[in-house]
Order: structure tokens, then C-alpha cells, then sequence
């Protein structure tokens, strides 16, 4: 009967998921928008990132750049991406050792972590007396985002209900892009205050700090990882707080046995076949998120304004302005991912992403040197260009990887997302200066090629995954025309029945499962 039941659980053929009861609750609402305000300290990161502030740090340590350059386009211009990217480079390593902490001690621990580690950061960082504190600042931020952005997108995932899974998760991506607003705002106020203004930009990056690290001490852990570490007692007393519902047999016994399956090399595990769809998703989504150009343009709107020849306080404006756009647009995804799908949200900003891309390169190329009205015309295209990232892969580049993977893996999954994310962001980072001086215009060209390379990889490589429940989601990949050759026909059984009576005290008698 175990390997029956199992099999048809497995298969994704939604008998159990039929079953499943509830509704959303306040409860699992509070807790999902504490555990987004992780976001916040990430885009805020992205926000401060920009040459201007370490422009400051650089007028304050001399002898830390022996010849700052004045031309952005000198062989000197990468070294305020090098600081930048020390953030990046503790944040890959830091991403993959919190999928260990993450699984053996749950999701809380790893967000707690993470906010510690960037309020030792921000302060750090704003005390700094000289730039090695201001690097080991940035290092403790990069470690506390690997942390978080490990953690947090994994809690909201397990934590949501199938059918709005997908608006909870983005409330994450909305907190970076508020995050990034806010820094953008205090950046444009603290360089009107020469001498300390960069200390304050780095301070406050204490304020969404703490706020994590007081979610890492309140938030409840996520019943998965309850049950993933043998606490089943008070992995179904939550989940019957969350659901809202005392009939949660159905869901509890999916999540059990998800558990049951789970080995104990989680990293060997993950690179088996079976789990190829799921990690070709984890790597290729991350990568194609950065090579939007999304994170070249929000870390140097400035420099590409100036360039064009506004002052500081008018490339600030724009980078405000695109800040808001990036706000209000996640808004949309946040509104639609559960009603129109995955898909579509890629599938369309694909199109509006790629047309911006040539209509900007277009414009840079004809018209030389831009007039009011061009560049007037050039930040409408921008904004454009924004809002499609941000209502998909923006808020689906964390939502794919989080849901799709077996809770054997999901961890350590979700460590290789972020790592790959903060890996190309630092390639990113690295390489903008230098092609926006060698290309000029092309380089809106060359990400416009990758936008619709992704588009075809997203067409016909990712199945949807609206609406599909967390443990049952390995369904979607055996129904799919290319995965499917990956993935077995069945699960091996789970455990039988009378082990599972005797390591769970609370498994139900009452549960009929359909075969």
C-alpha cells in the first residue's frame, strides 16, 4: 500500500493535492511579509553601489587610488567596480554554506544570520578609518546577503499556498526594488554633504538590517523544514496555524514523505539526472537575469548620463525615477503570476525587454550628441525597459528556483541560485565600464541578442508551474516534451508505513488516500 500510495503521489498526478484544505490566513501573510523585508538590505546594496559614492570614499582615502581617474573610459575606471565587487565575490561563498545551515538548521537561522552579519557590515562601513574596514564592511554585507538571499525566497515558497505562491514569493523581489529606491533617494541626499554624506549611505544600512535579523528571531520556522528535521509534532501544529484548517492531513503526509525520499548527500544528489531539468532552471535563470543588462544599467544610470552630458544631480534624478518604475512594476507581477502563469510574464516582458534594447541602441547611434528631447526620449525607453524586467525576471529569477526543486535538494539549489546570481552580477559589474566605453551604443545591442536568446530558452524549456504544490512539483517536468526523458516513471518507495507510524507520533489513521 506505501509503494501505491507513493507512486501515485509521485507521478504528479494531483490525487492528494485535490485534498488539500485551508486558506490564507493572516498569519502565514504576517509572516511572509516579515520574512520579504530581507529584500530590503539587498536592494539597498544594489542601490549605494554606484561610482558616485565610492567616488566620495576615494576623496577621503587618497592614498588608497594613487590616480583616481577623471575619465571614466581609463584603464583606472575598474577600480571602483573592484570594490563593488567584494561584496559579491564573499556573497557566492557565502550562498552555497548557507544551504548547509539552511537544511540541518532551517530557514530561520540562515535569515537571522544573514541580518547580523549585514548589521556588522554597516557598521563597519560607516565607522571605516581607512578602506580595509570599508572592504571587510562589504564583505560581512556580501556574506549576510548570501545568507538571505539563500534563505528567504526558500521560506516564502514553503510557507505560501500553492495558489499564491507566486504573489508572496515577488513581495521579496518588491522589497529589493523599495530597497533600491530608498538608497537611490539617500544617495542623492548624502553627496550634498561632501565630507561624511558616503558615511551615512553606508550607515543606514543598518535600519533594514536589523529588521532582518529581528524576523530571523520572531518569524515560525516553515513546516518543511520542521518535518525535514524530525519535529513532526510541531511541523503539523503549524501548519494547521498556517492553513488555517485542522484538515491538513493531506498536505502534511506530501511534505513527509518528501522528507523520506531525501539522502544524505544533498550536493551529490542534486547533480543525479533525475534533478537535471530543475538544475539546468537554477543556473541558466540566474545567469539570463543578469545578462538582461538590468544590473549594468541600475549600477550606472549615472555614469551612462554624464556620459551623455548631464550633471550629478540630474543622473540622480534618473535613477530615481527608474527606481520608482522598478516599484510599481513588481507590483504587477505580484498582481498577475498566479492568474496568468510563469510563462507569460517571461514570454512578454521577453519581447518588450528586447525592443527597448535596439530602440535605445537605435537612438544613441543616429543621434549624437543626444538633444533635451532625445534624452528626454531615452529615459521613457528606460523606464519601459525597467518595467519588463521587473515583473519578470526580476521577481521570477528568485520564485522559479525556490519552488521547482525536491525538498531533498531545495537548499542547497537555492545556495547554487544565488551564488550563480552573484557571480554574473559581479561579471556584470566588472565588465560594464569597459564595454560601455568600447561599444558606446552597441552594448544596448548585445543585450538585446542575449534578451532574445533567453526568450527562446524560457519558450521552449520551462514548463509552467502556476498552482502546483511545492511537493508535487516534479510533476510538471514529467509532463513536459523535453524534461521528461529525465525524470523516472516513479519515486522510489517511501519508507513503509509502520516505520513512518513509529518516527511520527502524529501521522493521522483518518487519511484515505485515493489510488
Amino acid at each position: 500500500m506505501a509503494g501505491r500510495r507513493t507512486r501515485g503521489v509521485a507521478n504528479g498526478g494531483g490525487l492528494r493535492a485535490e485534498l488539500y484544505k485551508g486558506r490564507t490566513t493572516s498569519y502565514v501573510i504576517l509572516a511572509c511579509i516579515v520574512a520579504a523585508c530581507g529584500g530590503l538590505i539587498y536592494g539597498y546594496e544594489i542601490g549605494i553601489s554606484g561610482k558616485a559614492r565610492f567616488s566620495s570614499i576615494y576623496r577621503e582615502f587618497p592614498s588608497s587610488y594613487h590616480s583616481f581617474p577623471r575619465d571614466d573610459c581609463s584603464n583606472g575606471a575598474q577600480r571602483p567596480t573592484t570594490l563593488t565587487s567584494s561584496f559579491y565575490l564573499a556573497g557566492i561563498a557565502a550562498s552555497l554554506l548557507a544551504s548547509h545551515v539552511t537544511k540541518i538548521y532551517g530557514r530561520r537561522l540562515s535569515i537571522l544570520c544573514g541580518g547580523l552579519c549585514s548589521l556588522v557590515g554597516a557598521v563597519l562601513s560607516g565607522a571605516a578609518q581607512n578602506l580595509a574596514m570599508i572592504i571587510l564592511g562589504r564583505i560581512m554585507h556580501g556574506i549576510g546577503h548570501g545568507f538571505g538571499n539563500q534563505a528567504v525566497p526558500l521560506y516564502l515558497s514553503e510557507m505560501a499556498p500553492a495558489k499564491i505562491r507566486g504573489a508572496l514569493n515577488i513581495m521579496f523581489q518588491l522589497a529589493i526594488t523599495i530597497g533600491i529606491l530608498w538608497a537611490n533617494l539617500i544617495n542623492y541626499g548624502s553627496l550634498q554633504i561632501p565630507d561624511w554624506g558616503w558615511r551615512l549611505s553606508f550607515g543606514l544600512a543598518g535600519v533594514p538590517a536589523i529588521l532582518m535579523t529581528m524576523g530571523g528571531f520572531f518569524l515560525p520556522e516553515t513546516p518543511n523544514s520542521l518535518i525535514e528535521r524530525g519535529r513532526y509534532e510541531e511541523a503539523r501544529r503549524l501548519l494547521t496555524k498556517v492553513r488555517g484548517t485542522e484538515e491538513v492531513d493531506a498536505e502534511y503526509e506530501d511534505i513527509k514523505e518528501a522528507s523520506e525520499l531525501a539522502v544524505a548527500n544533498p550536493f551529490k544528489a542534486i547533480f543525479q539526472r533525475k534533478n537535471r531539468p530543475q538544475l539546468v532552471m537554477a543556473t541558466m535563470i540566474p545567469f539570463f537575469q543578469q545578462f538582461t543588462g538590468i544590473n549594468a544599467t541600475i549600477f550606472y544610470v549615472p555614469v551612462l548620463f554624464q556620459k551623455l552630458g548631464f550633471g550629478t544631480d540630474a543622473s540622480l534624478y534618473t535613477a530615481v525615477i527608474t527606481g520608482a518604475v522598478n516599484v510599481m512594476a513588481t507590483l504587477v507581477a505580484i498582481t498577475f503570476v498566479d492568474k496568468w502563469g510563469r510563462r507569460a510574464l517571461f514570454l512578454e516582458a521577453g519581447v518588450q525587454m528586447f525592443v527597448t534594447q535596439v530602440a535605445i541602441g537605435l537612438i544613441l547611434a543616429i543621434i549624437t550628441p543626444l538633444t533635451k528631447s532625445s534624452a528626454v526620449i531615452v529615459l521613457i525607453v528606460i523606464c519601459i525597459y525597467v518595467s519588463s524586467f521587473a515583473w519578470s525576471y526580476g521577481p521570477l529569477g528568485w520564485l522559479i528556483p525556490s519552488e521547482i526543486f525536491t525538498l531533498e535538494t531545495r537548499s542547497v539549489a537555492q545556495g547554487i541560485n544565488v551564488a550563480v546570481n552573484f557571480l554574473f552580477t559581479f561579471v556584470s559589474a566588472q565588465a560594464f565600464p569597459a564595454m560601455l566605453c568600447h561599444m558606446t551604443y552597441g552594448i544596448f545591442l548585445f543585450f538585446a541578442a542575449w534578451v532574445l536568446a533567453m526568450s527562446l530558452f524560457i519558450y521552449f524549456f520551462l514548463p509552467e508551474t502556476k498552482s502546483v504544490p511545492i511537493e508535487k512539483m516534479t510533476s510538471v517536468w514529467r509532463r513536459h516534451w523535453y524534461w521528461k526523458r529525465f525524470i523516472p516513471d516513479e519515486d522510489p518507495p517511501a519508507l513503509p508505513s509502520y516505520r513512518q507510524d513509529r518516527k511520527d507520533p502524529t501521522l493521522s489513521n483518518n487519511l484515505k488516500f485515493q489510488e
